[in-house]
């Protein structure tokens, strides 16, 4: 199946309050205990940058996890970031986690420099992929764990059509669409480590861990780190 693109932000309320009123806590606690399986040694503390955090759910959930952490979100959609900041107040993380409107790659942050860098399902609402890619080097320290979780685009239009009958029959229609047009835009594990080679990141593993969701993963060594 060849990638379709699809738009950066998603930034229309309907559309953002039909993600904020979801369930998903599978795949977002999945993403939790992956991070512990990717670096079961770190005892993470400090500041965690989370890249389209959108609603932040995910980014709670992280910040539950993980007491010793602040965390900063950054998203492009004003939309999405609304209701992250009523589930961030909701989860009295007011003091943890701050969530920014900024767009990559020209994002002003509080931080030069975070401890580690996550982000979940933005790399295929990326026009250019390598923005991700300049975002973690920039941003994250020598040493910082990378963690990156995405769609997998499949191989067939009826391995697509199977995975929506699966995860979103009972969702709004708003959902199923974006779904359906997500996994089009998403990239395939050689897609990405050929990314990863062009940005000087050929370390980093990527490892398909779903049906429908492969990570990326590494720490970022001196030479990778951008200062």
């Amino acid at each position: 199946m060849q990638r379709v693109p699809e738009p950066e932000l998603m930034d229309e309320e309907d559309q953002a309050k039909a993600y904020a009123e979801a369930d998903f806590s599978e795949p977002h606690d999945h993403f939790v205990s992956l991070f512990r399986s990717a670096f079961p040694d770190d005892t993470l503390a400090g500041a965690v940058l989370d890249l389209g955090c959108g609603s932040a759910d995910v980014t709670v959930r992280f910040a539950r996890a993980f007491p010793n952490c602040r965390i900063d979100g950054v998203d492009g959609a004003e939309a999405m970031l609304g209701f992250g900041r009523k589930a961030v107040r909701s989860a009295g993380l007011e003091q943890r986690i701050r969530l920014i409107r900024a767009y990559l790659p020209d994002a002003t942050l509080p931080l030069t420099s975070y401890d580690a860098v996550i982000s979940n399902s933005l790399l295929h609402h990326l026009a250019d992929p390598m923005v991700l890619w300049a975002s973690v080097k920039r941003w994250g320290k020598s040493g910082a764990p990378i963690f990156i979780m995405d769609l997998l685009r499949p191989e067939s239009e009826e391995q697509l059509n199977e995975l929506v009958r699966q995860y979103a029959a009972d969702a709004p229609e708003v959902l199923k669409r974006d779904f359906s047009n997500s996994l089009r835009a998403a990239y395939r594990p050689d897609e990405i480590r050929a990314q990863l080679e062009k940005a000087g990141l050929a370390s980093f593993s990527v490892n398909i861990v779903s049906d429908r969701h492969l990570v990326v993963s590494g720490r970022l060594s001196s030479r990778e780190a951008q200062r």
